[in-house]
């Protein structure tokens, strides 16, 4: 892998390029910024849209320089209301249906509105850093990057031990592997994948749009696509914006439910599987199956279980020691819950996926679209 082109002092933070000396005081003016288009897919967000466009709105671009699409699921709580609100101060925001309700839908939806020759993906559950904008921007021009992305830094719901568990969980490398986005890197890398997208919008025109069958995990199957053809990805590690993750067991174990459901079709839609780690939650849930049932007769298969499930338990227990020492006992004790939760739950919906994505003569989906959140 070749290492990511330098972002040189050439990219503004207005996101422009400074061009050749050879006016007046040794430069000629700079060119404007490129327009960009942010699209925030949205559905039932009361709680997290409004500080989300505010951030959004205290860019360091220049203000006549993007605008906002907010492409909402038929939303059932005050979530329309209060971007309406917004709207009506900002005329940088719009408001636009999503009936289908869905991620990728939503982004299409964006997409056919949007004005820019550059787009942005941002999720409602996230705080955008002033720099955010501006440095994506300057990144993807610099860089020769078809997409580029910063990392999330994941922050509790509140401050219950549950939900400060939930978030180290998933910045955890053993809660979601090298997924790099999520555990951070020190510099610039090319990657697989990034949280939210910042593209050329003439890169939509050479790959296509989102595949809106992809209920979850639409991001791997464009990105596939996007390396498929040429392209890169490019994990900015400066710009880190503030992710909320989810409250509950239950809200955590249906979102991870939902990836590993939806893994089996990317997998089949682009030819291969991208990661190993996407294997992992999986094969380690098959592990305890088969070596359960041969323990039934095999002392040989006894053992291994009891190999394979005390290494797991062991590992848990490590990584919830060092929650509690960093974060407190009660939250250390949560942690024991929420690492298993988010394994199992991605590697029965991985095994789900595969029967009804695979092996299923007959095409179903077990996940009903309008109960998967649009944000991450």
């Amino acid at each position: 892998m070749r290492a990511p082109a330098p972002v040189t002092e050439r990219g503004r933070a207005d996101g422009s390029l400074s061009r050749p000396a050879g006016e007046p005081g040794g430069r000629r003016e700079l060119s404007p910024p490129p327009f960009v288009s942010v699209i925030v897919p949205c559905r039932d967000e009361e709680r997290y849209i409004g500080p989300c466009l505010d951030s959004i709105l205290a860019t360091d671009y220049p203000p006549s320089r993007f605008e906002v699409i907010v492409a909402d699921g038929m939303s059932r709580d005050r979530t329309r209301e209060i971007v309406a609100a917004h709207a009506a101060r900002h005329n940088a925001i719009r408001l636009i249906d999503n009936p289908l309700q869905t991620t990728p839908a939503a982004l299409n939806a964006g997409l056919a509105a949007a004005r820019g020759d550059v787009i942005m993906r941002m999720d409602a559950h996230v705080v955008y850093p002033t720099a955010y904008m501006p440095r994506l921007v300057a990144a993807l021009l610099e860089s020769g990057a078809d997409n580029v992305g910063g990392v999330i830094a994941t922050l509790p719901a509140d401050q219950t031990p549950l939900a400060r568990a939930i978030a180290v969980a998933l910045s955890h490398p053993f809660g979601v592997g090298n997924s790099y986005f999520r555990i951070g890197v020190n510099q610039p890398r090319w990657v697989d994948n990034v949280a939210f997208g910042c593209w050329r919008r003439e890169t939509f025109a050479r790959v296509g749009v989102f595949d809106e069958e992809m209920v979850r995990n639409q991001d791997d199957e464009f990105n596939h696509r996007v390396i498929r053809a040429g392209g890169r990805i490019l994990l900015i590690p400066d710009v880190v914006s503030r992710y909320f993750a989810r409250r509950t067991l239950r809200q955590v174990g249906r979102m991870y439910y939902q990836y590993g459901y939806f893994k089996p079709l990317v997998a089949k839609k682009v030819g291969r599987v991208m990661t190993v780690r996407q294997l992992v939650p999986a094969l380690f849930l098959a592990s305890l199956a088969v070596t359960a049932v041969a323990g039934a007769w095999l002392a040989a298969g006894r053992l291994a279980f009891l190999a394979i499930a005390g290494s797991y338990l062991l590992a848990v227990t490590a990584v919830a020691v060092g929650t509690a020492c960093r974060h407190g006992v009660s939250c250390g004790l949560a942690a024991t819950l929420v690492f298993p939760t988010v394994h199992a739950a991605y590697g029965l919906g991985f095994f789900r996926g595969i029967w009804d994505h695979v092996l299923s003569p007959r095409r179903r989906r077990s996940v009903h679209a309008p109960s998967v959140p649009l944000s991450r």
